[in-house]
């Protein structure tokens, strides 16, 4: 079974910065897209960034020059570094992955999402 769990998430005053990690674990075959959304309490969860195996990004005009997405493949690990904070950027932030898993002797698409961590943007 695949499973995204992420960390880094916290309390941080406005201006400053935090960098989110998320772990993909389990029997996986190959992680295509990363991806990293958010969701702000009363709205809908939206993109922030993505990122594919080979390195191509895509960005939320909203985060652009603030936030970089990167990955280590070797780890399965796909990281977002958040700068210049605001307080509009308070948010349960979630990652989320797909690629192809090993079912038995076959391989099958997934895709997961993790819990989410809570990042708090406040003076």
């Amino acid at each position: 079974q695949v499973q995204l769990v992420e960390s880094g998430g916290g309390l941080v005053q406005p201006g400053g910065s935090l960098r989110l990690s998320c772990l993909a674990s389990g029997s996986i075959v190959t992680l295509n897209l990363m991806g990293w959304y958010r969701q702000a309490p009363g709205k809908q969860r939206e993109l922030v960034a993505t990122i594919t195996s080979g390195g191509s990004t895509k960005y939320a005009d909203s985060v652009k020059g603030r936030f970089t997405i990167s990955r280590d493949n070797a780890k399965n690990t796909a990281y977002l570094e958040m700068n210049s904070l605001k307080p509009e950027y308070t948010a349960v932030y979630y990652c989320n992955g797909d690629g192809l898993t090993r079912m038995g002797f076959s391989f099958e698409h997934f895709e997961r999402w993790g819990q989410g961590t809570q990042v708090t943007v406040s003076s």
